[in-house]
């Protein structure tokens, strides 16, 4: 049953004292570099070495343009959004940073921080349906680890408050919620393998095409798709692969042939006696290799 509850117009309700961040100038600060710490809840799981180090080479020249999200906490202030900045500042030397501060409970920092780690242009898509589960969560009022099932949930029910809900949602992201179930939340069935290859880099479509392959192909598919393979190569790759599984090796395909009719008593009672003969003369000439692993597998 859809429970009922207050549709959210946009994310304003999720961010609280924050949602202003999504109009134009918010009003600046500076603070201390040292004076800041980053958050247990940072949505991102990693920051690429590199890329932090070309991150640092700009702000030595450029400075910080995009100032920091913090909020007011005991002994300093923590970091709601920016902690990559914040990184590559303490990696260019500076010591103050530009900040926008704000009062936030941990509802409205969490949505804050997923929000800004939304607007990455590096964003891989497991990061991607990782942070809209979590807000799918925050608008719901669930835990994280119900918001998929009740996505897939809805799918199935009648339009209600939580459909209203999910499209206003996902509707400031330019897509709807039902793509995003049935398309996106299948990625975290798949294999940790593919799964590594899309933090490394690898593109949904290429992703999808390895994991819908028998498993046993996946690391193949993903060394041709690594190497630079298109999409519609990587197709034909796996249809190559299923046609050849289907078909049994002409040597093996013979053999299992000619031991089913040597297996029929009526074929051998057709046989004259010379034939029998000349049949036991050839099963003498059978390789000693092949006559010891039919004795030892009872044959």
């Amino acid at each position: 049953m859809t429970r009922k509850r207050p549709v959210r117009e946009d994310l304003s309700g999720l961010l609280g004292k924050s949602a202003e961040l999504l109009q134009p100038k918010p009003a600046t600060h500076t603070l201390p570099v040292a004076a800041l710490h980053p958050t247990a809840a940072q949505p991102r799981r990693s920051f690429d070495g590199a890329g932090l180090a070309s991150l640092a080479a700009s702000l030595r020249e450029q400075g910080v343009l995009q100032p920091l999200l913090v909020r007011p906490v005991e002994g300093g202030h923590e970091i709601v959004a920016g902690e990559r900045r914040w990184r590559a500042a303490q990696l260019a030397g500076l010591t103050e940073v530009p900040v926008i501060i704000r009062e936030l409970n941990d509802r409205e920092s969490r949505a804050a921080a997923l929000v800004e780690n939304l607007q990455r242009e590096n964003l891989n898509v497991i990061d991607e349906v990782d942070a809209k589960l979590d807000l799918v969560a925050l608008t719901l009022d669930l835990p994280r680890e119900e918001a998929r099932p009740r996505l897939m949930q809805l799918l199935r029910e009648a339009p209600g408050a939580d459909h209203e809900a999910v499209s206003r949602l996902f509707g400031v992201f330019g897509e709807t919620w039902e793509a995003f179930a049935k398309n996106k939340l299948r990625i975290l069935k798949w294999p940790e393998a593919i799964l590594g290859a899309l933090r490394s880099g690898l593109p949904f479509t290429l992703a999808g095409v390895v994991a819908a392959a028998p498993e046993e192909h996946h690391a193949d598919l993903l060394r041709l798709a690594q190497s630079g393979a298109s999409r519609v190569e990587l197709q034909a790759e796996v249809a190559r692969l299923k046609a050849a599984a289907q078909l049994p090796a002409p040597h093996v395909h013979r053999a299992v042939q000619i031991g089913k009719q040597l297996s029929s008593r009526r074929l051998l009672t057709r046989l004259q006696p010379a034939d029998v003969k000349a049949l036991e003369l050839w099963l003498d000439k059978m390789p000693q290799s092949v006559r010891q692993a039919l004795e030892q597998s009872g044959g």
